[in-house]
């Protein structure tokens, strides 16, 4: 298939966006933001020496979307084009109680390629997490200071 996607009309645009997806769906591949910045986390993980070995966790796990051979529960949260991540929603009954061992910041670049992972230890976590009110639930903005906080596990610049 070869062809020049600026020169698609919108509507075929648009068809071809929807037919990626669907078969992207009906493959299993990651076709979401969040989806592909905990595959590219979990591989990149996997295939550098001195980094833990991560495995997805279950589906539907809260707050947990991977887990290390020693059991260390992570959080990955991707950003792509926001200035936040997404949320970690606290325990109704004990709103302090630590959740994760880690969080791991995954930056994309625009064509969705791995641009930096960052780790936020759970210490460091409660020192710049920030309050969403509308979805009663912790996020963490993406600034210096908080990039500042954390351990840089990758970068491509």
């Amino acid at each position: 298939m070869s062809f020049q996607l600026e020169e698609l009309p919108d509507e075929e645009l648009l068809l071809l966006r929807a037919s990626v997806r669907a078969e992207m769906r009906k493959r299993g591949l990651a076709d979401s933001v969040g989806a592909v910045g905990e595959q590219l986390a979990i591989e990149h993980f996997r295939k550098t020496p001195g980094l833990p070995k991560l495995q997805p966790s279950l589906r539907g796990t809260k707050n947990v979307d991977a887990i290390s051979r020693s059991g260390e529960r992570f959080s990955i949260k991707t950003v792509c084009e926001g200035s936040k991540t997404g949320t970690i929603y606290p325990e109704s009954d004990d709103p302090e109680k630590q959740l994760v061992e880690h969080i791991l910041i995954v930056r994309l670049a625009d064509d969705w390629s791995l641009k930096s992972i960052h780790q936020l230890s759970w210490a460091a976590f409660l020192k710049v997490r920030a309050w969403d009110k509308r979805m009663n639930a912790w996020y963490v903005p993406i600034s210096g200071r908080t990039l500042a906080a954390c351990k840089l596990i990758f970068s491509i610049a």
